[in-house]
């Protein structure tokens, strides 16, 4: 969740200096580097550090439980598969 409002957050504070503060945005800092262009740059930080900590959390909290979910499923298929009546044994219905 805070990752989520990190990444949101850091773009919409972006859009909003660019909007109203656009001085302060154009501020150089190195040669031709101004505070803009870092901040924008930051932006790709910011969004790979969020996919980084989904991608973390997901193989942590998400994928075990989804792989036990598959194998009691597989072991139920299983299971029915083994007490499947032969189908010239069935008894119809009238």
């Amino acid at each position: 969740m805070w990752a989520t409002t990190l990444s949101v957050g850091g773009f919409l504070v972006y859009v909003l200096l660019s909007s109203f503060v656009p001085g302060l945005l154009n501020e150089r800092l190195i040669g031709h580097l101004t505070v803009g262009l870092i901040l924008g740059l930051a932006q790709f930080a910011i969004m790979g550090v969020t996919a980084w900590l989904y991608v973390r959390h997901m193989r942590k909290n998400v994928d075990p439980v989804a792989r036990r979910l598959r194998a009691q499923l597989e072991e139920r298929e299983a299971e029915q598969q083994q007490r499947r009546i032969p189908a010239g044994r069935r008894f119809r219905t009238w």
